[in-house]
């Protein structure tokens, strides 16, 4: 039924509308019934109207989906950094506290070497000396001789310089391992520092994550639900067509009414073994439509057939009036091999007139009926050809 032509065609079709209406109103006024008119018809083109606002709400809500999708990743990938950091860390800080035990473990023998080393010296002083009290002139005047005296002083200078050398070796050494060791545990508390800091940041960044996948979330369940909207109002609008062209149409087939298969045309490959809308046919317009099927029709009948599709003027419910424009005949009068046009909808329908009954009934056959892109035939009854104004292009 669509060609994808400029939007134009859209003042004709209001217009179109207010005339249909205009003659309702009309005829209660001739009728004189005193009733006020309330024009409730629904118009495919208003499903159309709302399939393409879900379809474009739809794309645009996947657009800030993938965005959102493309933020997640970002996220989850800091997240990861930053727990490499903090696993960094962590690994500093076991190491830390570890030459920090180490250290405060040296720290404590040193201490105990301290005391064991002024323990000795204490010993050996009492045990030179009678309560540690004698003074060089008494220890002169006890000893045997002066050498005696002299091996007393020097062995006493002797001990109690290896003695004080170890205090002196142990107090250095201790006071180097405190140095280390608060060395150490500020070392600990600025990498501990750090830590939870990255921490932090990887709270708020799981935080923001989480967000973003409630956004995500929620904009999924209105793509969905759009979704299911466009999939009623399409049920909706095949059925509306149905009643518009009086049909019962069935499921259809891909291929029929010797529409071809692949076909290599003027404007590009096309065909029923193309998907639906996937090729340009040899009239400019999009292969499976009902457009293209009546044009190949009439063309492969020998007439000749305009491309109204490749001058944006192929849509379904243009054809009446690019006829009349191009001197072709138009009149509500059905012949066989006549071109049927309904104006109802965004883009019309046409059907190609197989036979005509006695009593004004058609049998047509179609593509594209239900928007699937199928073909189809059925009989239309002279009552529903009077109801819904379908006019006839006699190529």
């Amino acid at each position: 039924m669509q060609q994808h032509s400029p939007a134009k065609i859209k003042t004709y079709r209001t217009t179109m509308k207010n005339k249909y209406i205009l003659t309702i109103a009309t005829v209660f006024g001739l009728l004189g019934l005193g009733v006020a008119v309330a024009t409730q018809t629904v118009f495919a083109d208003e499903y159309q109207d709302k399939i393409n606002a879900l379809n474009n709400d739809s794309a645009a809500k996947q657009g800030n989906l993938n965005q959102l999708g493309g933020q997640a990743s970002s996220l989850q990938d800091a997240i990861s950094k930053l727990q490499a950091q903090i696993s960094g860390l962590q690994a500093q800080i076991s190491a830390s506290e570890t030459a920090r035990n180490e250290t405060v473990a040296k720290i404590t023998k040193a201490e105990a070497d301290l005391v064991k080393q002024r323990s000795y010296l204490s010993d050996n002083i009492k045990a030179m000396y009678v309560d540690g009290e004698i003074s060089s002139l008494e220890m002169l005047a006890s000893s045997q001789d002066i050498n005696h005296f002299v091996d007393q002083e020097q062995y006493q200078n002797s001990v109690q310089g290896q003695i004080q050398k170890s205090l002196d070796s142990i107090k250095k050494l201790r006071t180097q391992l405190d140095t280390d060791k608060t060395s150490l545990e500020r070392m600990i508390a600025d990498l501990s520092g750090m830590r939870a800091t990255v921490v932090t940041q990887q709270a708020e960044q799981a935080r923001l994550l989480s967000l973003n996948k409630e956004q995500q979330n929620e904009l999924d369940g209105q793509i969905r639900a759009n979704k299911a909207q466009v999939t009623q109002l399409e049920a909706q609008q095949a059925l509306e067509n149905m009643r518009l062209t009086g049909g019962k149409p069935g499921v259809g087939a891909n291929c029929g009414g010797g529409y071809p298969g692949h076909v290599n045309g003027t404007y590009g490959a096309w065909g029923c073994d193309y998907g639906l809308d996937q090729g340009l046919d040899d009239w400019g317009m999009y292969n499976r439509e009902c457009v293209s099927y009546t044009a190949f029709k009439v063309a492969a009948s020998g007439r000749n057939m305009p491309k109204w599709g490749s001058r944006g003027i192929g849509n379904a419910n243009q054809w009446d009036d690019n006829a009349r424009a191009a001197g072709i005949p138009v009149d509500s009068s059905p012949r066989r091999g006549d071109v049927a046009v309904s104006n109802s909808g965004s883009y019309g329908h046409v059907m190609y007139v197989e036979s005509v009954a006695s009593d004004g009934s058609i049998y047509v056959s179609d593509y594209n009926q239900q928007y699937d892109g199928r073909y189809r035939t059925y009989w239309i009854e002279a009552s529903a050809v009077r109801k819904n104004n379908l006019v006839f292009v006699h190529f």
